[in-house]
């Protein structure tokens, strides 16, 4: 069975120590968020399991068959054009120039792109469109398992809804495992089945939420009720500092 597991992770920048003794395991189709304020070491722990930063202390054991990154920003090869950097990965896969190619362009329309914008540079594209195009690079693969670094946070309310139904439909159908970070509790809620709350100097785990309605049944009225819920949660309120009257 493919998971992810995390065991007794530790790590340090210098002598300042950023993550303490952290535990969990992702499962194959499970989807699993970790929030917190900002600062509280979010980044460097989905850096960890991803394998972008040298696990010093505890461990990290992947057995997800493959896996794939979309970051806060879009981080797209500004000499290359839309098609040429969604199929990077394809390519470093072994996959044909032509195949590559093709598949890029079908997903890329699936994405809300449109044939005219398959030769614009990323320079040519809005905010919006990168992060479309960063998407679909990271899906195109078909990874096992995606890691996701606040990817929704720079973007408009109709956009948001538009990519996360396209994750929500590929969780639905069991085809892919998300190991994600925000600090926006109504999106961790939408997109759950496990929250693990992170708190700050240094970065540990205070409390966990569980949510077993599926995904594709979450409406607005399910996410706000819930979003006021865990806002109630003393860990929650002392975490993110905040002082409801």
């Amino acid at each position: 069975m493919e998971k992810l597991e995390v065991k007794g992770l530790n790590h340090s920048f210098g002598f300042t120590k950023i993550l303490k003794d952290i535990d969990f395991t992702l499962q194959k189709g499970e989807v699993l968020s970790i929030v917190g304020p900002s600062g509280g070491g979010k980044t460097t722990l989905l850096h960890l399991c991803a394998n972008l930063l040298d696990v010093e202390e505890g461990k990290v054991t992947n057995t997800f068959r493959s896996s794939a990154f979309a970051f806060q920003d879009a981080r797209l090869l500004p000499w290359k054009n839309v098609i040429d950097n969604i199929s990077l990965g394809l390519l470093a896969y072994g996959c044909k120039k032509n195949v590559a190619t093709q598949q890029s362009k079908e997903i890329a329309i699936r994405f809300g792109l449109e044939e005219d914008d398959f030769d614009k540079f990323p320079k040519d594209l809005s905010g919006g469109m990168r992060q479309r195009v960063s998407f679909a690079r990271a899906l195109v693969v078909k990874p096992s398992l995606l890691f996701l670094d606040e990817p929704f946070s720079a973007l408009d309310i109709g956009l948001k809804k538009e990519l996360q139904s396209i994750l929500i439909n590929m969780i639905d159908k069991k085809e892919i495992s998300i190991l994600f970070i925000t600090h926006d509790l109504m999106e961790a809620i939408r997109l759950s089945d496990k929250i693990l709350l992170l708190k700050a100097d240094p970065g540990h785990v205070v409390k966990k939420f569980s949510y077993d309605m599926p995904q594709k049944d979450r409406d607005d009225k399910y996410v706000y009720a819930q979003s006021a819920k865990i806002l109630q949660d003393e860990e929650i309120i002392d975490t993110f500092e905040l002082e409801l009257k």
